[in-house]
């Protein structure tokens, strides 16, 4: 696996970052004012008591330095006015070499530049434009990049992180998100539990993002102090090294008196979470941000009494200034010295904290997640000072309550109400690496092209208070740069290089040839109408298809792909541009030109539907999620529930004999996230029950577009295979314990009669498992199995981060791999050795297994996912270096789970999607349609 440059053979730095900029900035017109004001205060204030015939009073020793900072009190943070005079960074590695970028397409941050130039130095940037030659003559070891008209935008900013402080692998030595202490902390600091071994750092540098600004969690209302980072490893190795203009004291409300002072970052929680953890309600919650926002009010009317005295010369018994510690960054608040940036989902939350900004005169800098922000922006202009902006998801959403009215048009009609749209990854909970992916999707559903790429880079770096010196290509600014493989709203794009105060990130880069047409704007579908449903409906517009008539005709047709009868997809030769399908009750009867096809409809009142260009493919099928059981993730009463495991609990009496639960007798269906997958192309969920031990059960295959499980064709499979999940545990029993158990019931006489046709190999066995060690252990049992019992198990391994380890051994074995997520991430030990793919390698888990001839299917983890499916399995095709074609990519999500999941091939009666615009893998294409012969139905969506 590449690793990334290290910088440690330069020349490591005398000074302190904090002394290298005080040195280099250090404005002697600011000082010298500063100091006249300060002496001019003074000596009137000695003049005032002269004058007034007051008694002698002994001036403080330190007289100076208070009125210094109560002047300083009402400063206003930002760059100094010559900031972008500076000629060196304050973050500028020695030995770091100067880099012109030239025959780039560059997207500034505000405009496009075709076919520009960039040079880096001294960790800026310090031209943009078209440069002539010999212009950079004078740098000596030049390091020239020809981009080939490649595009250039700044780096990735991450509004919303846990980087650092909710590390992977997920260790308890490491887990310092949320304190438990009280639900008002804001004298808690991100940066004390910034851990510098996260290996995610190197995972998200490789998605192009350079800054991120790490909040506390969202457990408490008031939850602290956030810091902003830059990811690259520095020759420190410390928390510190990596902070972007900290306060210039971190402990204290003191400044520079010399230079403005820098902005704060804070995190405020309100809603589920905050109520959650203290079994608080919504007023609870509220009366705590009252309470302690009245104490830093307190306090702040004390200092300004305590500095109207100073500067009026009347220091008889005026004491120490009154400072306190826990609640200073409070009071800086209510200075407009910070930058709030609050977890709140719904309309109450939002219009409880507009209110409390106004009660108290501070402002927000943004609502985060804010999945209700769309349908009250008017709520959102009332805040005090300025409309705060919304920071989002893109399809993330209905996971709790406060969650379930998200919308995909949020960004969009946002904007349209001229209300800033940051998206961000809340990382963990969304990997950081591909938080352009969530601009992509944003663009995707009808925001402009512009504010989808700033929602990433300029908007976020504006909204923190840093846009003086990232989230641009602009002379002056830090030379934060991602070069792209294709436009980066194009899906799939992946950054050739990173450069972080202008020093690349990325050692010997895999960078995959992408299509021609890659390297323009994306087109996209018209989704008004679905737009104006959301604001209609208040999030919940009606998601079920409307039924076509028993006689269809797809017209302008482009492609059709099919399952070939041999566990794979085939292309349609005889399809092609301007071709028809025609269909009655859902059964394709003719394909091919018009005048081929005209018996079919020629004396019938056909529905004909101009596909324009569009295409037809193999319905996609989820799998992992709890789809289909599942409604609200937070709420249980939504929920299916938890099986019991006859390995740790004691099994009820009535069910002994019969331990094997099926799905398919808790299906749940009309789900929003089910329907919203079946309007995606997902026509069909496999999904077992949910388990927190050993065994899980039997899966059932089910239409995610049926209205109930009585209609014909609603449960595809009653009994798709059986299901377990083995690794480690803190209170479950041992690894070794759960593969011995599995061993008894696969060979035991006593096993149930599932567990004996698993072990005859007539259904499949499914295991969720992560670890390459245990999968190994697996593999073995398999041919144990064999030995013993002389039958060839089924058996396919779901989850499977570090599956690639054995890619030979499973081939060899005959063991199928369900990637769960398609991307990985080291989310746990079990699963920390992923191969991350393009940039870091050329090979992904994906192409790898393949290579070795095995079965791969893609599946989620999160049902609200099941919808990008179809984005899924094409990403990987676009990385696998035109090793999966459109045919293989199919496959991932349709007829190889079939295989893997022992779903029966529908052949003729499989359902079908169908697209306008492009193929089921084209992000410009939108499904408008499902062809279900297993039902008798054409879905029009």
């Amino acid at each position: 696996m590449d690793k990334l440059p290290t910088y440690s053979e330069s020349s490591p730095v005398d000074l302190p970052r904090l002394a290298r900029w005080r040195l280099k900035h250090r404005m002697a017109p600011i000082a010298l004012t500063l100091c006249f004001i300060s002496v001019a205060s003074l000596l009137l204030s000695l003049f005032q008591l002269a004058l007034l015939g007051k008694q002698s009073v002994r001036l403080p020793l330190h007289a100076e330095q208070i009125l210094q900072r109560c002047h300083m009190l009402h400063a206003k943070p930002g760059p100094p006015s010559d900031f972008h005079q500076r000629i060196e960074s304050d973050r500028f590695v020695e030995g770091t070499h100067a880099t012109l970028i030239r025959n780039a397409s560059i997207w500034t941050g505000d405009q496009e530049i075709t076919q520009g130039d960039i040079l880096l130095d001294k960790g800026i940037i310090k031209f943009v434009g078209h440069a002539s030659p010999g212009m950079f003559n004078k740098f000596k070891d030049l390091v020239t990049l020809d981009a080939g008209g490649s595009w250039v935008t700044p780096g990735i900013v991450d509004l919303h992180s846990h980087l650092g402080v909710d590390s992977v692998p997920a260790l308890n030595g490491a887990d310092d998100t949320n304190s438990l202490k009280g639900p008002v902390l804001p004298w808690l600091r991100s940066l004390d539990g910034l851990n510098t071994h996260d290996d995610a750092y190197r995972l998200s540098i490789s998605g192009g993002v350079t800054t991120a600004n790490v909040l506390p969690g969202s457990a408490n209302a008031i939850g602290g102090q956030a810091f902003v980072i830059k990811l690259r490893p520095t020759a420190e190795r410390s928390p510190s090294s990596m902070l972007l203009e900290p306060p210039y004291t971190l402990n204290g409300t003191h400044v520079d008196p010399t230079l403005p002072p820098r902005w704060r970052q804070m995190k405020h929680a309100c809603g589920e979470n905050p109520s959650r953890v203290y079994g608080n309600t919504r007023m609870d919650t509220f009366w705590a941000f009252r309470q302690a926002y009245d104490t830093a009010r307190q306090i702040k009317e004390q200092q300004d009494a305590y500095c109207n005295r100073a500067l009026a010369g009347e220091w008889k018994d005026l004491g120490e200034f009154p400072d306190n510690l826990q609640w200073e960054a409070l009071v800086d608040v209510l200075r407009g010295r910070v930058k709030i940036h609050t977890h709140c989902y719904e309309t109450v939350d939002l219009d409880d904290f507009v209110r409390l900004t106004n009660e108290f005169q501070f402002p927000i800098a943004a609502f985060h997640h804010a999945h209700e922000t769309y349908l009250v922006p008017g709520t959102l202009k009332q805040a005090y000072g300025h409309t705060p902006a919304a920071a989002l998801f893109a399809t993330n959403a209905r996971y709790k309550r406060e969650a379930y009215r998200g919308s995909e048009f949020a960004p969009r009609i946002l904007a349209e109400n001229g209300i800033d749209v940051v998206m961000k990854s809340d990382h963990p909970v969304l990997n950081s690496r591909f938080l352009l992916y969530e601009a992509q999707q944003a663009y995707l559903y009808g925001l402009p092209a512009n504010l989808a790429l700033a929602a990433v880079t300029t908007t976020p770096a504006r909204i923190m208070g840093l846009d003086h010196r990232i989230g641009f290509v602009r002379e002056g600014y830090d030379a934060d740069l991602v070069i792209w493989d294709s436009h980066p709203l194009a899906l799939g794009t992946t950054p050739q290089q990173v450069w972080i105060d202008g020093i690349p990130q990325l050692s010997e880069p895999a960078v995959a040839s992408k299509p021609t047409s890659f390297q323009q704007v994306p087109r996209t579908q018209n989704f008004d109408l679905e737009a104006a449903a959301a604001i209609k409906y208040e999030g919940l517009p009606p998601l079920m298809p409307k039924k076509a008539k028993e006689l269809v005709v797809f017209a302008n047709i482009s492609s059709m792909f099919v399952p070939d009868g041999m566990g794979g997809v085939m292309s349609v030769a005889d399809v092609g541009k301007g071709s028809v399908v025609v269909l009655r009750k859902g059964v394709v009867r003719c394909w091919g030109v018009v005048a081929a096809c005209a018996s079919e409809f020629s004396s019938e009142d056909a529905e004909w539907i101009d596909l324009e260009g569009g295409s037809i493919a193999p319905g996609l099928i989820s799998y992992g999620s709890p789809l289909g059981l599942e409604e609200i993730q937070g709420e249980s009463s939504t929920h299916d529930g938890t099986v019991f495991d006859p390995l740790t609990g004691s099994i009820p009496s009535i069910l002994v004999g019969n331990e094997l639960i099926k799905a398919s007798d808790g299906l749940q269906f009309t789900g929003r996230d089910t329907l919203l997958a079946y309007r995606a192309g997902v026509t069909a969920g496999v999904t077992a029950p949910s388990s927190d031990g050993l065994i899980a059960g039997l899966s059932t295959a089910f239409s995610t577009g049926a209205a109930h499980r009585l209609e014909d064709g609603a449960v595809i499979q009653d009994v798709a295979a059986l299901h377990v999940q083995i690794g480690h545990s803190n209170q479950g029993p041992s690894v070794s314990t759960q593969i011995a158990a599995l061993r008894n019931m696969l060979l035991g006489g006593k096993s149930s009669a599932t567990f004996a046709e698993v072990a005859k190999g007539a259904i499949p066995l499914v295991v969720q498992v992560q670890n390459a060690d245990i999968i190994a252990s697996l593999i073995e049992l398999k041919k144990e199995i064999q030995m013993r019992a002389g039958t060839d198990i089924q058996l396919t391994v779901a989850g499977a981060a570090e599956a690639h380890l054995l890619a030979k051994e499973l081939g060899e074995a005959g063991v199928g791999v369900i990637l769960t997520p398609s991307r990985p991430f080291p989310d746990n030990w079990e699963s920390k050795r992923i191969l991350p793919g393009p940039p870091l390698t050329n090979e992904s888990a994906i192409t790898t297994l393949l290579a070795h001839g095995v079965t791969v299917g893609i599946g989620i983890v999160e049902q609200w996912s099941a919808r990008n499916t179809r984005f899924d399995i094409a990403w990987a095709a676009l990385e696998s270096f035109d090793r999966i074609s459109k045919e293989q990519a199919l496959a991932l999500a349709s007829v190889n789970l079939e295989k893997l999941l022992g779903v029966k091939p529908s052949g003729g009666l499989g359902d079908m999607v169908v697209t306008r615009g492009g193929t089921v893998l084209d992000s410009a294409a939108k499904v408008i349609g499902i062809i279900s012969a297993r039902r008798g139905i054409v879905d029009l969506i």
